[in-house]
């Protein structure tokens, strides 16, 4: 599995939103946009039901580590969710399968990680990056490097016990740490 990146600008973060919804739909936009609030790993953010969401707070247990995850909704977040919740009353899971066959006749359970893959992967072709599911959380951490500076911050956020781990996760390299010493004369 090749490597993915993290999305540097938010001018990219909502035309990769925009391609999601107009090459595949208005879920796979929607799981790019709350998956970029949320930065959880893929598998904890597609296994969300909404028996999970109380009021504006998020809290789930990540399935790759047991910790828990206690996450404070921002307003775009809680309007997407309620605006899934209006159209697909019934639906367990935010991000429910619905469309095949397969659906309508079995258990609810969440879209697939594959099919969010193939949607991302195919996107990022387009848009000349490697985007994969990752990308969400990659990007989240990103952004909150850049307008913070501060890695513990995003370690907390991202659940991380390394420093050098989540900067390499980021995609901070040392060219930009060393241009951020260079640029920034007290």
């Amino acid at each position: 599995m090749s490597e993915v990146q993290a999305v540097k600008s938010e001018e990219m973060i909502r035309l990769i939103s925009h391609l999601l919804e107009i090459r595949t739909s208005r879920q796979m936009s929607d799981v790019w946009n709350i998956g970029i609030n949320l930065a959880l790993r893929i598998s904890d953010l597609l296994s969300i039901k909404f028996s999970d969401i109380c009021d504006d707070r998020l809290v789930i247990k990540e399935s790759k580590t047991g910790k828990l995850a206690n996450i404070q909704l921002n307003a775009k977040t809680i309007t997407r969710i309620n605006t899934i919740k209006q159209q697909h009353p019934d639906h367990i899971y935010v991000f429910q399968s619905y469309r095949n066959k397969q659906a309508l006749n079995n258990c609810p359970r969440p879209i697939t990680r594959r099919a969010v893959s193939m949607a991302f992967s195919s996107v990022g072709e387009e848009v000349k990056l490697k985007l994969g599911t990752h990308s969400m959380r990659k990007t989240r951490g990103y952004m909150l490097y850049q307008k913070t500076k501060d890695i513990g911050r995003v370690m907390k956020m991202l659940r991380h016990t390394s420093e050098s781990a989540t900067l390499r996760y980021i995609g901070i390299t040392q060219d930009e740490i060393d241009c951020d010493f260079k640029e920034l004369v007290l």
